[in-house]
């Protein structure tokens, strides 16, 4: 299991207090330093059965800066989208946690943090 976080987060630091307490391993990545490409974007939205604008931040100034909520959300632009994320990872919604089983969950409540440690 891996959890991507930012640690200035509330969020991400909740779930990794609820990993601790339920004795889950798991590796942590700070994204903000050790940022996904294109191909590792593509991959856990694969697991989370998502699109891009489904886990991109859109009231982050960068967002704004781009115009993401002028952005087209289809396949024609789903490439550019991700090629956002990989180039400003702040952007993406956090914490994400890829599950044992193959799939991942965007881990904001105790709830979805749980539902990864049970898949």
């Amino acid at each position: 299991m891996e959890i991507w976080i930012n640690p200035a987060c509330s969020k991400c630091r909740a779930a990794l207090t609820l990993l601790d307490a339920e004795g889950a391993d798991y590796t942590v990545r700070r994204y903000l330093e050790d940022v996904p490409s294109p191909d590792e974007i593509r991959a856990v939205l694969g697991r989370l059965g998502l699109e891009p604008w489904d886990i991109t931040r859109t009231q982050e100034a960068e967002a704004k800066e781009l115009g993401l909520k002028e952005w087209p959300r289809d396949a024609d632009a789903r490439e550019r989208w991700i090629t956002a994320l990989a180039e400003h990872p702040k952007l993406i919604q956090r914490p994400i946690i890829t599950a044992e089983d193959g799939t991942a969950v965007v881990a904001r409540t105790d709830e979805a943090v749980r539902d990864a440690l049970g898949r």
